[in-house]
């Protein structure tokens, strides 16, 4: 899959995430990466066995306070080829990615990784009826 065609299951992976959510996002640019940095890597202390799909770097928005202003924008960045080689169809790309566009998203909005997780299984757990 190239460049431009992974930029717009991105866009769609924003487009799913409700309404009330994409208003309040505040100060946070998406990008597209090939793959992590070798210090992205190394700060989140990942192995070369391990996989990253997203990343989210900033200050959440639960913990901005009152002199929170003129900083830099919060990045979220997707990374493609992990994506890419951990998937088997390009439905499989199209739901990695729009899981993953939420999962980071919900770290701008402060939510844990372990926050993050339960409500990944409740999904799941909800989707199937």
């Amino acid at each position: 899959m190239d460049k431009e065609e992974f930029k717009k299951l991105v866009e769609a992976g924003i487009e799913a995430i409700p309404k009330k959510f994409l208003k309040k996002l505040d100060n946070v640019a998406i990008v597209i990466e090939d793959n992590p940095t070798p210090a992205q890597r190394k700060e989140l202390n990942l192995g070369h066995s391990y996989s990253l799909f997203g990343l989210y770097e900033g200050v959440p928005q639960i913990r901005r306070g009152a002199g929170y202003s003129g900083v830099l924008p919060d990045k979220i960045t997707i990374f493609q080829k992990p994506i890419q080689n951990y998937t088997r169809s390009n439905e499989e790309i199209k739901e990695m990615v729009k899981n993953t566009v939420w999962h980071e998203i919900a770290h701008h909005f402060g939510m844990t990784e372990k926050q993050i997780r339960v409500k990944e299984r409740q999904k799941r757990v909800d989707s199937r009826g």
